[in-house]
């Protein structure tokens, strides 16, 4: 599932707080607890509606103009439980990506994915499907056709400047469950309570679904210098004792050498989530993570003309001498059969009779740019 909004918000993100505290289209959303073992930052989430007939809406908790990441983790939606009876499910068209890497994880329900990059899945409960973006991607998410109730996480991360180019691809991994005194734990990417996962990222990232019986503690052991944040999804949890409302995340600053968590007197549902800074101010409008308004820009207008839209802007200088060395198609007319070049596409080529792509927002008027 991806950001769909017909008016995508810019996001101008730092690992320093303070260096994204003015990113624009973004409140504050973040309230500071104190607590034995320092502070905790509480993401408050936001209702997002995807757009559309029946189109879902989502709870953003991230990101925050006082929160831009944690580690690379740039972007958490929560959905559901939703009945797919009502609400139509998920059903989101072709659409491109570019400079971050998506993970789906599911509760209920299941999604069927198909990429540009040629791959074909489904995504199940419990079960991790990481796409790289990489240079470019696009793909589609739909609701499978036995799906009666849809829940579940869509979380981004952003690639750093060193992967950021790199060839798009797609990796599944279903973990097996660690149980102790009071909780089972799924351990879906990097290092976490004595496994790990063979999931490839591009910099040190943790991920694993904690289910914790009434309650039940889990002190967990993390590396010092990464940040970390707990994704609240059923039931009365806290993190180093500090309450996590519905959908919110808990944010803990490096420097802790373990977490503490917590359930109430309900069965809990939560997400860990964490890793290394990134280090790197990234900015993300719909789609797309780069690097400047230019950037953007242009990824925005490659894949209108190579979807076949008429609004794809003009080729500029700019554009042919752009890092990405991407050769750009001439625009054809909306509708019609894609170049057939593929070397020349940067966001790739779907099989036919899938249905039409989905055609980018406008770019805002005021420049997109960095700020702090």
């Amino acid at each position: 599932m991806s950001n769909v909004e017909a008016n995508p918000q810019e996001a101008v993100c730092a690992s320093d707080p303070d260096r994204g505290r003015f990113s624009a289209g973004l409140r504050d959303g973040v309230t500071v607890e104190r607590c034995e073992a320092g502070v905790v930052e509480i993401l408050e989430p936001r209702k997002v509606p995807l757009g559309g007939p029946r189109a879902m809406t989502v709870q953003r908790a991230l990101p925050q103009r006082a929160r831009s990441l944690i580690g690379a983790w740039c972007f958490v939606d929560a959905f559901g439980p939703d009945d797919v009876a009502r609400t139509g499910g998920m059903r989101v068209a072709r659409h491109p990506h570019t400079g971050l890497a998506t993970v789906s994880w599911l509760f209920e329900g299941s999604i069927d994915h198909l990429d540009s990059a040629g791959h074909w899945a489904t995504v199940r409960p419990g079960e991790v499907n990481l796409m790289n973006a990489g240079r470019g991607i696009t793909h589609s998410e739909f609701s499978s056709v036995e799906t009666t109730t849809l829940h579940g996480l869509q979380l981004w991360y952003a690639l750093p400047e060193a992967a950021r180019f790199s060839e798009p691809d797609l990796d599944s991994f279903r973990p097996d469950p660690i149980r102790g005194q009071g909780y089972e734990a799924l351990v879906f990417l990097g290092s976490l309570l004595g496994r790990s996962s063979p999931v490839r990222t591009a910099l040190p990232l943790t991920g694993a679904e904690l289910r914790l019986e009434p309650h039940a503690e889990i002190e967990i052991a993390v590396p010092e210098d990464h940040e970390h944040g707990l994704v609240q999804v059923s039931g009365p949890v806290c993190v180093n004792d500090v309450p996590v409302p519905q959908n919110a995340i808990g944010f803990v600053p490096t420097g802790h050498r373990s977490i503490r968590i917590s359930a109430g007197a309900e069965p809990a549902l939560a997400l860990l989530i964490g890793g290394e800074p990134l280090n790197e101010q990234i900015l993300m409008w719909w789609n797309f993570v780069g690097r400047s308004h230019e950037e953007i820009l242009r990824w925005r207008n490659r894949y209108m003309r190579e979807m076949g839209f008429r609004d794809g802007g003009q080729e500029d200088e700019d554009e042919r001498n752009a890092p990405d060395a991407f050769a750009t198609a001439s625009a054809p007319v909306a509708g019609s059969e894609p170049v057939e070049d593929q070397s020349r596409l940067q966001f790739g080529h779907f099989p036919p009779g899938t249905p039409a792509p989905l055609p980018a927002p406008e770019i805002p008027h005021t420049r997109l740019k960095l700020r702090g």
